[in-house]
């Protein structure tokens, strides 16, 4: 399938990624009606249910992408998407609902989890951070190492349990109160559906990787961009539509407790289990350290600043901020360019220039594709 996608020309890799995209989102939500559905059917409090399946149901297409993008060697992808996805959900995604109408802030989200969502970004920045050297993270860049993925994913069920606990207090049944969930069918059809959603998601993901990636390498931008951006919205597609509905509702506290947690998942959740499934992690060339991770912290920081001045709303000019914010970084992330160098994988010094996986992957692919097509510039270039 893979060698299939990079025979296509532009056009056809673009279609395949919107496709991909839309399928992600329809099966995320898909997945979450039913992952309730089956939660309910086992006898769990509504409250840990919207604490955490929810939660962790629209996260999926994040944490499907970037685990499988870093297990076939695309770490520009994998933690671009972790980062943009934060980007997306609070510049963009939050910005909208804004729009909608005044976002009520309750107060425990913001006490609580919105100090939360900033040190998780915080978090995420200093793990990344080459720490021996750190002013080489914006010439050679940072790794975020396999075992901080796994300090990660274990602060995340901290995360979790900690929800489940806030919930019980009231914080999280109302997360159910727009899902239309059917308590009368079958059990075994439940499970069907929701192994079903699960495979959708997986599938997706594999058409969109190499598609995403493929692209990035025709139209000359870094995996990272297309990730921190397309693959990004695409993703998180899931957020959206739960932050409009819940504006257009009247939820606005459902809306912003969507935003805030999705951004704390996509840093425990997505990166850290992107990570923990690489052996050499996740690679953080130049441009995060330039670009995409100043412009996360700056709309986590924006999103604080906008809390501590709003009062008990957030207003529609202060919408129009978080779209202008979100738009101006996603220019960045097109315009900024970072230096060709990168770690090596063993010694840690700068090699340039040096091949990033993406590239030397379909370089591998199309030589498979077309051996008569290198055999024949062989023989042109040998020595006569």
């Amino acid at each position: 399938m893979e060698e299939l996608i990079v025979r296509q020309p532009w056009p056809v890799l673009l279609v395949i990624l919107v496709a991909a995209l839309a399928v992600l989102g329809k099966a995320a939500d898909w997945l979450v009606k039913e992952a309730v559905a089956l939660s309910e059917r086992s006898g769990l409090p509504k409250f840990i249910i919207g604490a955490t399946i929810v939660s962790l149901g629209t996260t999926t297409p994040e944490a499907a992408v970037s685990v499988l993008a870093a297990m076939k060697g695309n770490p520009g992808l994998a933690l671009g998407n972790a980062v943009g996805s934060i980007i997306c959900d609070t510049g963009l995604i939050l910005g909208i609902a804004c729009l909608i109408a005044p976002l009520h802030l309750p107060p425990s989200i913001v006490n609580r989890q919105g100090w939360v969502q900033l040190f998780a970004g915080v978090l995420l920045v200093l793990l990344c951070v080459p720490w021996s050297a750190p002013q080489t993270a914006f010439t050679v860049g940072g790794t975020l190492a396999q075992w901080q993925g796994f300090l990660l994913v274990g602060l995340l069920a901290v995360y979790l349990w900690l929800s489940a606990r806030w919930a019980r207090a009231g914080d999280g049944a109302d997360m159910l109160e727009d899902l239309e969930v059917d308590v009368k069918t079958p059990v075994w059809l439940v499970i069907a559906k929701l192994l079903a959603a699960v495979a959708i998601v997986v599938g997706a993901s594999h058409l969109l990787i190499p598609a995403a990636s493929t692209l990035a390498v025709r139209i000359g931008v870094p995996e990272a961009v297309i990730a921190a951006t397309l693959v990004a919205f695409g993703t998180s597609l899931p957020e959206l539509v739960t932050a409009v509905t819940a504006a257009r509702h009247g939820h606005g506290d459902l809306a912003v407790g969507n935003i805030v947690g999705a951004d704390i998942l996509n840093v425990l959740f997505v990166a850290g289990l992107a990570a923990a499934f690489t052996p050499e992690g996740l690679y953080a060339e130049p441009r995060f350290f330039i670009i995409l991770f100043p412009t996360m912290l700056f709309v986590l920081v924006l999103f604080r600043v906008g809390i501590m001045v709003s009062g008990d709303r957030l207003k529609r000019p202060f919408g129009v901020v978080l779209l202008v914010s979100y738009v101006l970084a996603t220019a960045l992330s097109f315009v900024g360019r970072e230096p060709d160098e990168r770690p090596d994988d063993r010694t840690g010094a700068a090699s340039s220039p040096a091949n990033p996986p993406l590239i030397a992957s379909t370089t591998r692919i199309a030589s498979q594709i077309a051996p008569s097509a290198c055999q024949n510039q062989a023989q042109h270039t040998t020595p006569q």
